[in-house]
């Protein structure tokens, strides 16, 4: 199985491609999709058209069986949340107009699958996904969150898959 990880961002949308075989997992892709140059705080739908061209791109080429985005975190800046919210929305989208299952995380769900910790910072999500995936070169930390994202996706299908089959069997 192969899994997109999506960490949105209206600026970077980190994303992160790996392979799921049994309880191995494998890098594949990772990298950032930049809004459009010269658009900056300038127009927001050429802004997120730029994104989602580009994150449909990265499924054209990578062809995902699922993927998975994280939930939007809700700060103080309410303008600031509801434009990451377009570009989540972005996120989501693309995915599911290719036909491909979106899992979504709880930014503190993914940090306590890959680290460990629930509240853990962004520097030690970034040294966890370098651990599991070592000598891969990662673009950015938009791109880290992104893979630990799919990470996050590839252990809580792997547990709903064990979980599914304990139930046939007692069942059975």
């Amino acid at each position: 199985m192969r899994v997109l990880g999506v960490d949105p961002g209206l600026r970077n949308l980190g994303w992160g491609v790996i392979e799921v075989t049994g309880a191995r997992i494998t890098h594949v892709a990772n990298g950032i999709c930049h809004s459009a140059p010269g658009e900056g705080d300038g127009d927001l739908a050429l802004r997120l058209v730029s994104l989602y061209e580009q994150l449909m791109a990265v499924i054209r080429t990578y062809a995902p069986d699922q993927a998975a985005v994280e939930h939007t975190f809700v700060n103080k800046d309410a303008v600031a949340t509801l434009k990451l919210g377009q570009a989540r929305g972005i996120a989501l989208l693309a995915p599911a107009q290719a036909g491909i299952a979106v899992g979504e995380y709880a930014p503190n769900t993914v940090k306590k699958t890959v680290v460990g910790v629930g509240h853990a910072a962004k520097v030690q999500i970034n040294h966890m996904v370098r651990l599991h995936f070592p000598g891969v070169h990662i673009l950015g930390p938009d791109a880290a969150d992104a893979l630990a994202i799919a990470i996050c996706h590839a252990h809580h299908m792997q547990s709903a898959g064990r979980l599914s089959l304990a139930l046939k069997r007692a069942a059975g």
